[in-house]
């Protein structure tokens, strides 16, 4: 049924071209005026007198260009015949030139390329070893000549009115369209609220109308940029002395909506033309240049600059876009093919219904960080791990990818692991690859990095996970705080792994981020915390315990056990429990605190240094007020 449709509706915009692409100029016509329209609002202009005057301005704009464009081209082809010397003795001396670098070659390979020899009789003509045939004898048909009789007045007014009555009706019905389209703007767009999105009318509102801002504003940029493209070229052909350089301006600043290609085209027409006026190359050369520098300028530093690196749309969307809608369209569905898609991905972004359109055509990733993450760890790929983690650091703390993309990443892959989905192989694959990915990042500061904006003109989709870029917590230094006894020692904090095959991973994220906050902190798997290896554990210079457990069943009966066995082998110490993430955020701490025995506890690992920070600070408060509690006895002695 999917192919059914959607050759249904290929077939439909196929037949119906003649009718939708008048349709289609109609709306991207109507969205590049729609700010020039609301300009006009706000000058206290009624809505009818604004989009009609807005019409009027961009008829004249295009009956302009349309009158420059008809005077250069018949200036050119007035100037034809004066080309025509030099295109001959150009193709003449590359013609030359092309025959002597063959004979070159055919001589290289033992083919004798010379003329024949003086006094060589020459070979026979091919006519004349053909028989020959008498000629035939008898009456020659009489010529016939076949006169059409004259045309009649409808015959020469459908002759000659026909090309200028289409194009002429084409253009009224697009102005028409576009008229009625800025009229009803708020009628269609309450429509498609209808139609799309009536369960939350505010959401949806906001959607449709940040998707229409940033759809008229990217039009409105590109016609700007592709404008001032066209001008510039103009400009710098007219200095290299290159014949109708406005036409060639025009025509460039047009050929630039077609993607990738089309500054290409448009330079092959003014250096052919270069070529036929210049008697050398370098005329050519100069124009060549001229394209290659103005569009590397306009398409690394302006575009960027103006409307972001992106524009929503992966690269072989936009080369499949335009291999379709030239193949449905013709040339128009060429210049047509970027705008249309990229209304298509706008639409898959703030649309659920058509949402494919985004995950086919958009630049977005298909999976979201978390799945990315746990995908590279499935596949072992240490290096694609790194990569898409330091792409991810560029915007997010150390602590907040962990917290947001690796602690939900090691959580995918603890249900697996417990409804059996992943083999041992698989599992110890995955360990082994957070391991490394943990000591890959020990280099990495943990600091808020600068807060990125979508820079892209389709804007986010309405379901994308938001990253929060969160700055991390205060760093202690030991040396300077005051703090005696085990908050002196190299690894103060103790970070014991529960039951679970990835929980050790998960305490190796928390153990390093307290040494980048200045706390050291040290390691201890499950099975050094067993019933027969609980009283080997080194528990000497422990001033706080941190539990790592990542609770997926909601069932505690390990964990509790696991800190009663603790508890009974460091009774004065304070222990810090972590659930990642906890299966109900709303429970209270203090019905977990009864359930398993905890001081505190955490449902990220943020929260956990930030325990273990005041923990530490708290401790070297009290040692302040012991060490100044005999002077200010001494101060308060009369």
């Amino acid at each position: 049924m999917t192919l059914l449709a959607f050759f249904a509706i290929v077939a439909a915009l196929y037949f119906a071209r003649e009718v939708l692409i008048p349709l289609t100029l109609a709306v991207l016509l109507s969205i590049l005026l729609a700010p020039l329209v609301g300009l006009l609002r706000r000058l206290r202009l009624g809505r009818v007198p604004a989009v009609l005057l807005a019409v009027v301005v961009a008829v004249g704009l295009i009956c302009a260009i349309g009158g420059l464009i008809g005077t250069q081209i018949a200036e050119l082809v007035d100037n034809v015949p004066a080309y025509a010397q030099t295109i001959e003795s150009k193709a003449g001396t590359v013609r030359t030139f092309a025959l002597d670098q063959f004979g070159r070659m055919a001589s290289r390979l033992g083919y004798d390329t010379a003329a024949p020899k003086k006094g060589a009789k020459p070979a026979a003509p091919v006519a004349s070893l053909l028989p020959q045939l008498p000629a035939k004898s008898g009456p020659q048909p009489m010529p016939v000549e076949v006169h059409q009789p004259d045309p009649s007045p409808m015959e020469l007014a459908e002759r000659y009115l026909s090309p200028i009555l289409s194009p002429l009706g084409t253009v009224a019905i697009i102005l028409v369209v576009a008229i009625f389209v800025l009229l009803q703007q708020d009628d269609l767009r309450d429509r498609l609220i209808r139609l799309f999105g009536s369960s939350d009318l505010r959401r949806t509102t906001v959607a449709l109308d940040d998707g229409g801002r940033r759809l008229s504003r990217y039009f409105l940029t590109q016609l700007g940029i592709n404008t001032a493209f066209g001008c510039v070229i103009g400009v710098g052909l007219l200095l290299i002395g290159v014949p109708s350089p406005l036409l060639w301006g025009v025509m460039a600043g047009l050929l630039r909506f077609v993607p990738y290609v089309g500054s290409i085209i448009a330079a092959m027409f003014p250096m052919a033309l270069a070529a036929a006026v210049d008697p050398g190359w370098s005329m050519v050369l100069w124009a060549g240049g001229l394209f290659i520098v103005v569009e590397a300028m306009v398409g690394q530093m302006i575009e960027p600059l103006l409307y972001g690196h992106s524009t929503g749309l992966s690269p072989i969307s936009v080369v499949v876009a335009a291999i379709f809608w030239s193949w449905l369209w013709g040339p128009i569905g060429l210049i047509l093919s970027t705008p249309l898609t990229l209304c298509l991905v706008v639409l898959g972004r703030h649309v659920e219904q058509l949402e494919f359109l985004d995950v086919m055509l958009g630049d977005r990733p298909a999976l979201t960080p978390v799945e990315s993450f746990y995908h590279r760890m499935l596949a072992g790929d240490q290096d694609e791990a790194r990569d898409h983690a330091e792409h991810l650091l560029k915007e997010l703390s150390l602590i907040a990818y962990y917290d947001d993309v690796a602690l939900p990443g090691l959580e995918l892959a603890a249900v697996d692991a417990q409804r059996g989905a992943l083999t041992t192989e698989q599992l110890d694959r995955i360990k082994e690859t957070i391991k490394e990915l943990v000591e890959d990042l020990s280099g990495h500061l943990d600091r808020k990095q600068p807060a990125g904006k979508d820079s892209s003109v389709a804007g986010p989709s309405k379901d994308e996970p938001v990253l929060q870029n969160i700055a991390p917590p205060g760093t202690l230094d030991p040396a300077r705080s005051g703090m005696v006894g085990a908050w002196r020692g190299p690894t103060p904090v103790l970070c014991v792994a529960g039951r679970g095959p990835l929980d050790e991973a998960a305490a190796s994220m928390l153990c390093q981020l307290l040494s980048k906050h200045g706390i050291g902190a040290r390691i201890a798997p499950y099975e050094a915390a067993t019933r027969g290896n609980i009283n080997l554990l080194e528990t000497n210079d422990v001033a706080i315990v941190c539990v790592s457990y990542l609770d997926i069943s909601g069932k505690h009966a390990h964990l509790r056990y696991l800190l009663q066995r603790l508890r009974q082998r460091m009774p004065a110490t304070p222990f810090v429990v972590g659930l990642w993430p906890s299966e109900d955020p709303s429970a209270p701490d203090r019905t977990i605190r009864a359930e398993l025995g905890a001081d505190f506890y955490t449902r990220t690992l943020r929260e956990a240094v930030d325990i273990c920070l005041g923990i530490a600070r708290d401790s070297a408060s009290e040692t302040d007020l012991r060490l100044a509690a005999p002077v200010l006895e001494e101060q308060a002695t009369p």
